[in-house]
């Protein structure tokens, strides 16, 4: 037992030691990052600077809309109140910038051809489906959808969605919106290629988000993912069992794959308690499984298909 313990403590060590390392060599990777905050912006608008701030941004002012309406918007006594809510829990977005070139730096380091984007921030009316979007060089983010899950612009909002509108979140957000351009769609329709494509999203998170728990980085509260790791054999023999890795039905996705209050096993003692998203987790785990078992690089974890990744995984949850 002795000699059990001598050994992990020098792994960790040694872990701790690449972990720096890498740290101090992603530091060295320079990321300008420019911050424009809209929302600040378009809370100042008049019909005097109207015309320069269309023409700054033109791209949030669509052509079906007459000037009349975003003047009418700008004083709205909703959207004033919604100013002034992302103001207290946003008064200065230097800490989230920081973070942002730390994550920036991460991404690049790993996929070099990335670049820093534009970062500007806006508010949307909580259009929660859109929390933050990303086009080409331009990181849009709309602010009052990271109030807090307890704020009471959210009420009338399913819990679970609402449980991540949190200034936490957005750093794991953004990151996935990265991962979804680096990861190629599924090939095919099969419940096992659609678990492995989420998994290759959250494995990149990992890379990216080094500082962040893995709950974190699946947006699953702490004792949620605790769950998820103590059940993970009871998940994976029920996917077994019931034959589910090659099928094709699209409710699969609905049950395992898609956000919800839960995970859908039809099993009333289990779907109180299972979070919601389990095959993304399931998914993370045998791509994890893969680079740790085989000497490729993230360019070939990219390009493999899911079945290679599968096969080849030896993946097998501890009991």
């Amino acid at each position: 037992m002795k000699y059990v313990k001598m050994a992990l403590f020098f792994c960790l060590i040694v872990a701790c030691g690449k972990e720096e390392a890498l740290k101090k060599e992603v530091a060295k990777i320079p990321v300008q990052i420019g911050v424009e905050r809209f929302d600040r912006v378009f809370a100042d608008l008049t019909p005097a600077n109207l015309a320069s701030v269309k023409s700054e941004f033109p791209f949030l002012f669509p052509a079906r809309y007459a000037d009349s309406v975003w003047l009418r918007k700008a004083k709205d006594t909703l959207q004033l109140e919604i100013n002034r809510e992302v103001e207290k829990v946003f008064p200065d977005f230097s800490e989230e910038k920081e973070e942002l070139t730390t994550l920036l730096q991460y991404i690049k380091y790993y996929f070099p051809e990335v670049t820093a984007p534009k970062v500007i921030t806006v508010t949307s009316d909580v259009d929660y489906h859109n929390k933050v979007v990303l086009s080409g060089d331009l990181l849009i983010i709309s602010l009052d959808t990271y109030l807090g899950s307890d704020h009471y612009f959210y009420e009338g909002i399913q819990a679970y969605l609402k449980s991540n509108f949190t200034k936490t979140q957005l750093m794991p957000d953004i990151a996935t919106m990265y991962a979804k351009q680096l990861v190629e769609l599924p090939k095919n329709r099969t419940f096992l290629a659609n678990m492995v494509y989420y998994g290759k999203e959250l494995y990149l998170k990992s890379l990216f988000l080094p500082s962040y728990t893995d709950a974190q980085k699946i947006a699953y509260a702490p004792e949620k993912y605790v769950w998820a790791v103590a059940n993970e054999d009871e998940i994976w023999r029920y996917f077994i069992d019931k034959q589910l890795l090659y099928s094709t039905k699209s409710e699969l996705s609905t049950r395992f794959l898609f956000p919800g209050p839960f995970s859908k096993f039809y099993l009333q003692e289990i779907d109180q308690e299972a979070p919601d998203r389990i095959g993304q987790f399931i998914g993370w785990r045998i791509v994890a499984s893969y680079m740790k078992n085989n000497s490729v690089s993230l360019r070939q974890l990219l390009l493999a298909d899911a079945e290679t990744i599968f096969t080849t995984s030896k993946y097998k949850p501890a009991r």
